[in-house]
């Protein structure tokens, strides 16, 4: 399974101090952060949490990352049309 989180963790630093974190608790899952841009105006600019694991809670994954301080949401699976 895998779950994707956009979050306002602004840096690689405290990108990776969450992983170390989170990892705590999903010692098994692997756990990736990425961010492109400052984040500037949270949701339009984010960064990317992603989660792979077999079972994957994304309301404690939620409170763990906004216990830190930060916004955390489960990515909307959207299709779009053209």
């Amino acid at each position: 399974m895998v779950e994707v989180f956009t979050t306002n963790i602004p840096n690689n630093e405290k990108g990776l101090h969450m992983i170390k974190k989170l990892k705590v608790l999903f010692p098994h899952s692997k756990i990736h952060f990425d961010i492109d841009v400052e984040i500037t105006n949270y949701p339009c600019t984010h960064s990317i949490l992603r989660f792979e694991d077999r079972y994957i809670s994304s309301e404690i994954i939620q409170r763990l990352v906004e216990g830190e301080g930060f916004k955390c949401d489960v990515l909307l699976d959207k299709v779009c049309n053209s």
